[in-house]
């Protein structure tokens, strides 16, 4: 039987939707989209590049958590509203995935809160030793 546990951010919408920011399953990380919010705060910038860059400081604490970091990621997935906003997200997104290489799709889609520009989902897996 393998481990399963999961990780809560302090984000009201894990409360409010029920769910996870994260769950370990075995060597197996799965986190959620995760948005542009500040958790501590429940905060969001209107620049789409800042709100990509709160994404990844998310995904990370997340990570961490998990006992991972980036280099574990395997598959990234990049939801947004607006196509014309992910290029300039790109140098914020190479700086956190280029030296990984995860496999990676992008989306165009609707997001739950119409302030949310970025929404960024990520699957990793433990090293093992």
């Amino acid at each position: 039987m393998t481990e399963r546990r999961v990780i809560l951010s302090g984000s009201t919408f894990e409360e409010q939707i029920g769910y996870a920011r994260a769950v370990v399953d075995g060597d197996r990380v799965y986190v959620s989209g995760t948005t542009g919010f500040d958790y501590a705060t429940m905060t969001i910038s209107e620049d789409v590049v800042e709100q990509a860059e709160q994404c990844l400081r998310n995904v990370e604490t997340a990570l961490a958590e998990a006992d991972c970091t980036f280099a574990d990621v395997v598959r990234v997935r990049y939801l947004l509203p607006d196509r014309a906003d992910f290029e300039p997200c790109w140098p914020v997104l190479r700086r956190a995935f280029g030296a990984v290489r995860p496999a990676a799709t992008m989306l165009v889609c609707g997001l739950a809160d119409p302030r949310m520009k970025i929404e960024i989902e990520v699957d990793a897996r433990k090293a093992t030793s």
